[in-house]
C-alpha cells in the first residue's frame, strides 16, 4: 500500500501571532466562569509550525524514493495529531469566551481554510490528467476526484486496497486526498460532541471539562483498539479508516483540553518532553518501512512523540525542541506545508510523463522543488488572500456558499474530464484471429505466423477483441458464481464442475488467479472433447506449497495455506484423470520468512502439491506462468494508438524468475509431471506482441484477456491430450 500522509486543515499560523513568553512571565489567563471550561494556552507556536514542516519534508523525502525515510509516511500521524490539538484549542477557546459553539460559523472557516487551495490542485491535477495520464485512467481519476471533494476517498480507496484486480494499478495523482478525508470526517463529528458536552453540563465547570475528557479517553481508547485489531486483518481499511485514526486526533485533543495546566510544567522537563517526542517521530520514519504492520500498535511512536512535543511546547522552554523547529527553512516549510503536500504528490505521479521522463530520485527531488514553488504561489495568491477575506469571515453563510461552490466546481470538473476524454480507440484493420484460427488445420502453426506479423504492426485495430476500454473485463462463469475465491473466502459455495459435467473424464483446474485466465480455454475444451471439469482457484494463492506473506493482506495469507491443504485432499480423494496446477511466478518477498535460498523453498513446494495431488490414476500438468508485459497494457496501448510497439516487451524480460521457473520445470519432470510451456503462444524469440491479429492478449499487467484465453483452447486440449497418454 502506497504511504500517503495528509496534512491537517489548521496551521499555528491560524492563531493570533503574540510574543511567546517564558510562564514566569505570562499573564495568568483570565479565570473561567462557574459554567464554562478553562480557556487553552494559546499563543502563535513556532514550534508546532516546525513540527509541520519536519512532517511534510518526511512525507516528501519518502514519496521521492529516498530510502533512509522509508517510514515518512509517519507524517499523517503527526498532522493528525496538531489537527486535534488546533482545532480542540479553538472550539475551547469559543466555548470560553461566548459558552457556545457556532458550528456553522466553524464549518464556513474550514471551508474558507481548506477548499480554496484543495480545490485549485484538484483541478489542476484533473487538467493534467487529461493531458497526460493514459486515457483508461480518467474514468478511475474522475471517481477518486469526486469522492476526494465530497471527503469520502478514504473509504473509496479503502475497498480499493482490498480489490485483488487493482493491487498492481498505479497509484491515483489525488490518492493523498484520503487523510484530508479523515479529518473532515473527525472535525463533522467532534464540534458536534462538544456542543452536546458543553450544553448537558451547563453551569457545571468542573463536570463539563470532565466530560469532555472522558469522551476524548473514550473516543481514543475505542479507536486505538480497533486500529490494533484491524491492522493485522483489515490492512486498509485500519490505514485508511476514521474509526481507526480517531485516537490520533483525541489525543491531540485532550493537550489542548490541559494545555493551560501543561503550561506549568517545569521548564526542564518541558524540554526533555519536546526532545524525547522529536527523537520518536524521527526514530520512527528512519525505522519504519513499507514492510511495517502499521497502523496499529507502530502508530503510537509518532503520535504519542508528537503529543509529547506540543505538551512540553506549552511551557515554552527555553532549552526545548523549539530551538531547532523556529528557525527559518521550518517557519517557511510550515508555512507553506499544506500546499506543498497538495501539489507534491499530484506533480510526481503526473510529472514524468508530462516531461517524458521515468521516474527517478534525480527526477522526483527536481519535481518535488517545482511543487514547492506551486505551493508557494498558490499561499499568496489563492489561500491568504481568501482566507483573510474579511467578508467571508464574518459572514458564516458566505464562508458555507463559497465551500459549496468550490465542491460543485471540482465535481463538474471531474465530470467534463471523463465526457471529453480523448478517443482510446485505434484506426488500424487487422484480420478476424479467432476466424484464422478456426479454419486452420493447425492452428498453433497458424498463430505462430500471427505472432510473429504481430511484432512489427504499428496501429492499434479498431476491431480490436476486446476493446480497451472493456479490456478488464473478466465475465468468466467461475467469477459469476463465486467459484474464484477472494482473499479472506476458504470454501466455495458449490461444486464448481464446468465443461461436461457428465463427462468420463475429470479435469481439475487448481491455482490462484493466474491458473483462472486459462478457466475459458480449459472450459470449451472440456465442452468440444466431454470432459467434466472441477474448478479450484482463489485469489493470490499459489499452487505450489509454501507459507505465503499477503501484501493486500500486509499478514501471512492464513486463508491460503487452509484452503490449498483442503484443496490438494479434496483432489486426491477426487482421484480425476487429470489435474492441471499453474500460479503466477512470485518473488522471494512473498514468502512467509527470508530464506537463504527462496529457489529451492519454491521448488519444494511445488513437488508437495504435485505428490498431494496426484493419486493412482492421476496425471498432473504444470502449466507455466504467461508472459508478464511490464505494464498495464490496455492503458498503455491507449496513450500509443499509433505505435502499439511502445507497449511490447522483450521476450528475455517477460519472466519474472527465469532461473526459478527453469528450476520448476526440472523439478516437475523428474516427479513425472508434464510440463507444458505456453510462451511460444505469445512470444517470438525476441518479442512478445501485446496484440495478435485483431485479439488483445491482455487484461492488464499480467492476466491474458478472456478472448485471448479462448483462441488457445485448442492448443491447450492438445498439449493435455499428449499429457493424459503419456
Amino acid at each position: 500500500m502506497s504511504r500517503t500522509p495528509a496534512m491537517p486543515p489548521v496551521r499555528s499560523a491560524d492563531l493570533p501571532r503574540q510574543v511567546v513568553k517564558r510562564p514566569a512571565a505570562t499573564p495568568e489567563p483570565p479565570a473561567a466562569t462557574p459554567d464554562r471550561p478553562a480557556p487553552p494556552h494559546l499563543s502563535f507556536r513556532p514550534d508546532i509550525e516546525g513540527m509541520r514542516a519536519v512532517a511534510v519534508l518526511l512525507v516528501v523525502l519518502s514519496h521521492i524514493g529516498l530510502s533512509t525515510f522509508a517510514g515518512g509516511y509517519v507524517g499523517v500521524d503527526v498532522f493528525f495529531v496538531i489537527s486535534g490539538f488546533l482545532i480542540t484549542s479553538l472550539l475551547l477557546k469559543e466555548l470560553s469566551k461566548t459558552g457556545r459553539i457556532s458550528i456553522a460559523g466553524f464549518y464556513a472557516r474550514r471551508a474558507t481554510r481548506l477548499l480554496p487551495a484543495s480545490t485549485l490542485v484538484l483541478v489542476a491535477t484533473l487538467i493534467a490528467a487529461w493531458l497526460w495520464a493514459a486515457p483508461l485512467r480518467l474514468s478511475t481519476i474522475m471517481g477518486d476526484a469526486i469522492a476526494s471533494a465530497l471527503y469520502g476517498i478514504n473509504y473509496r480507496l479503502a475497498v480499493q486496497g482490498t480489490d485483488y484486480w487493482n493491487a498492481e494499478a498505479d497509484p491515483s495523482p489525488l490518492q493523498h486526498y484520503w487523510s484530508l478525508a479523515v479529518e473532515e470526517q473527525y472535525y463533522f463529528i467532534w464540534p458536534l460532541l462538544l456542543l452536546v458536552s458543553a450544553l448537558v453540563w451547563r453551569g457545571r465547570r468542573t463536570v463539563q471539562t470532565r466530560s469532555v475528557v472522558a469522551v476524548l479517553v473514550a473516543v481514543g481508547l475505542l479507536s486505538f483498539g480497533l486500529s490494533v485489531s484491524q491492522t493485522p486483518h483489515l490492512a486498509s481499511w485500519a490505514y485508511f479508516g476514521l474509526h481507526t485514526r480517531a485516537w490520533e486526533l483525541a489525543l491531540g485533543a485532550l493537550v489542548a483540553v490541559g494545555a493551560s495546566a501543561l503550561s506549568r510544567t517545569p521548564s526542564m522537563l518541558a524540554a526533555g518532553l519536546t526532545w524525547a517526542g522529536l527523537a520518536m517521530v524521527g526514530w520512527s520514519a528512519i525505522t519504519y518501512s513499507e514492510a511495517t504492520v502499521f497502523p496499529g500498535y507502530a502508530a503510537a511512536v509518532p503520535v504519542v512523540g508528537t503529543a509529547l512535543v506540543i505538551a512540553g511546547g506549552c511551557a515554552t522552554p527555553r532549552a526545548g525542541a523549539q530551538t531547532l523547529l523556529r528557525l527559518p527553512p521550518f517557519q517557511v516549510i510550515g508555512k507553506l506545508s499544506y500546499g506543498w503536500y497538495l501539489w507534491h504528490w499530484p506533480v510526481l505521479m503526473l510529472g514524468p510523463a508530462a516531461l517524458g521522463r521515468d521516474p527517478s530520485l534525480k527526477v522526483n527531488a527536481a519535481l518535488a522543488a517545482g511543487a514547492l514553488l506551486l505551493a508557494a504561489a498558490s499561499y499568496v495568491l489563492v489561500e491568504n488572500p481568501i482566507r483573510h477575506r474579511r467578508s467571508l469571515r464574518l459572514v458564516p453563510r458566505r464562508g458555507l456558499t463559497l465551500g459549496a461552490s468550490l465542491t460543485a466546481t471540482a465535481v463538474v470538473a471531474a465530470t467534463m474530464v471523463v465526457a471529453f476524454a480523448p478517443a482510446s480507440t485505434g484506426r488500424g484493420q487487422a484480420p478476424d484471429t479467432a476466424a484464422m484460427l478456426a479454419q486452420s488445420e493447425d492452428p498453433e502453426r497458424e498463430l505462430r505466423q500471427l505472432i510473429a506479423q504481430s511484432v512489427t504492426v504499428r496501429e492499434v485495430p479498431a476491431n480490436l477483441t476486446p476493446a480497451l476500454a472493456r479490456a478488464e473485463d473478466h465475465d468468466i462463469p467461475i467469477y459469476r458464481d463465486d467459484c474464484h475465491l477472494e482473499f479472506r473466502q476458504v470454501e466455495a459455495p458449490g461444486d464448481c464442475v464446468y465443461g461436461d459435467p457428465a463427462g468420463d473424464t475429470t479435469v481439475v483446474l487448481v491455482g490462484d488467479s493466474h491458473a483462472a485466465q486459462w478457466f475459458p480455454a480449459l472450459d470449451e475444451a472440456a465442452q468440444t472433447n466431454g470432459w467434466r471439469l472441477v474448478s479450484l482457484t482463489k485469489s493470490a494463492c499459489h499452487a505450489s506449497s509454501v507459507e505465503l506473506y499477503s501484501g493486500q493482506l500486509d499478514r501471512l495469507y492464513h486463508e491460503c495455506m487452509q484452503w490449498r491443504a483442503d484443496t490438494l485432499a479434496e483432489i486426491r480423494a477426487m482421484n480425476p484423470e487429470l489435474v492441471v496446477m499453474s500460479s503466477i511466478d512470485r518473488g522471494s518477498s512473498d514468502l512467509a520468512e527470508d530464506y537463504p535460498e527462496p529457489d529451492q523453498v519454491w521448488a519444494q513446494g511445488w513437488v508437495e502439491s504435485f505428490r498431494q495431488a496426484a493419486g493412482p490414476d492421476t496425471e498432473v500438468v504444470l502449466l507455466l506462468d504467461t508472459p508478464r508485459p511490464g505494464s498495464n497494457v490496455p492503458e498503455c496501448l491507449s496513450e500509443h494508438l499509433t505505435d502499439a510497439l511502445a507497449c511490447m516487451p522483450a521476450a528475455d524480460e517477460v519472466s519474472r524468475e527465469p532461473d526459478r521457473r527453469a528450476l520448476v520445470a526440472d523439478v516437475a519432470r523428474a516427479e513425472g509431471v508434464t510440463v507444458v510451456d505456453p510462451m511460444p503462444w505469445f512470444c517470438t524469440d525476441q518479442w512478445c506482441p501485446v496484440i495478435v491479429g485483431n485479439v488483445l492478449v491482455y487484461r492488464d499487467t499480467n492476466h491474458i484477456s478472456v478472448p485471448y484465453a479462448t483462441l488457445l483452447a485448442p492448443l491447450l486440449a492438445d498439449a493435455l491430450e499428449a499429457a493424459d497418454r503419456t
